[in-house]
This record gives C-alpha cells, sequence and structure tokens, in this order.
C-alpha cells in the first residue's frame, strides 16, 4: 500500500458505459460500469487495477461518477455492490436512488 494519496480524475465515457479513473500520469486505474437509459444510470460493476487498490481511488471513483450523474439531473440504480455500499455510507448521494428503500 503507497501512502502517498494518488490522485484520481473521473471521465465518462459514453460510448463504452464506463466511468473510468485516471491517474495523473494518464494511465487509467479502474472503472465503474453502467447502463445509461431514460436518466436512469444503472451500475452494473466497478473494479479497480489490483495494484493500485488501497489508495482510495475506488472511492474517488465512486464520487466522482455520482458527483456526474447528480449534475446531469440523473437518477442511480447501484447494482453494483461496491457502488450500493458506497451510497449507503454516504449520505450526501441518497437522493440519488431511483427507488430509494422504504
Amino acid at each position: 500500500m503507497n501512502d502517498t494519496p494518488t490522485t484520481v480524475t473521473v471521465v465518462d465515457d459514453r460510448d463504452q458505459q464506463v466511468f473510468l479513473a485516471r491517474l495523473d500520469d494518464g494511465r487509467t486505474a479502474g472503472g465503474a460500469y453502467y447502463e445509461r437509459s431514460g436518466g436512469v444510470v444503472t451500475f452494473t460493476h466497478t473494479e479497480v487495477d489490483p495494484a493500485l487498490e488501497g489508495q482510495g481511488i475506488g472511492s474517488q471513483l465512486a464520487a466522482g461518477a455520482l458527483d456526474q450523474v447528480r449534475a446531469a439531473g440523473e437518477k442511480i440504480v447501484p447494482l453494483c455492490p461496491f457502488i450500493k455500499a458506497y451510497v449507503r455510507r454516504h449520505d450526501e448521494y441518497a437522493d440519488l436512488l431511483a427507488h430509494p428503500a422504504r
């Protein structure tokens, strides 16, 4: 594990339907895959390069993707366990849920 914080830029590759976590050196460190339809982004899978795990990249990827969804005025369906757990831990994203738990 690296003690140096890793800076991530999150880019939405709409053609491939994935939010990409890009590092300062241009490498892609991971992605949050989705399907987008009718103003709803359904997150299906999130992955981070195993060599880069434990550096907060997944959390930065989730936050960046969710911030972009919010900016677009869309809602989410978090089928992906990582995104689902991230939203549970970060109440500030609960309003993005297309089907909030009752």
